[in-house]
């Protein structure tokens, strides 16, 4: 949720212990505790009082979707496979006009 890593909570942890105090800081823990999930029940509660659930739903559903088409319609599959076929077809007409050339009867001067 807050992304914090393991050394970042160490280093809040040490702070609170600083400030607060070992006696008081179990007390503090459970407080914060209790208030990050009032705070989350009371974030819930309204996003399912205004319809925001859904919505975040649809959007994430959506956002799928749009991802899974534009892998299907990478446009740089079709740009390979038509650089790999001019490329044969220059290499099939050089080897056709080495071939007339070396068949081609010697003039001599």
């Amino acid at each position: 949720m807050f992304n914090i890593g393991f050394s970042e909570l160490i280093l809040i942890l040490l702070v609170a212990f600083v400030i607060v105090g070992p006696k008081d800081l179990p007390k503090v823990a459970r407080a914060l505790g209790r208030g990050v999930r009032n705070l989350k029940r009371w974030i819930d509660e309204f996003k399912e009082e205004t319809g925001l659930d859904e919505a975040i739903d649809e959007f994430n559903k959506t956002s799928r979707d749009l991802e899974r088409t534009f892998k299907e319609a990478d446009p740089r599959q079709d740009l390979k496979k038509a650089r790999d076929d001019v490329k044969s077809a220059l290499d099939d007409a050089s080897k056709a006009a080495e071939k007339a050339l070396k068949d081609q009867p010697q003039q001599e001067e």
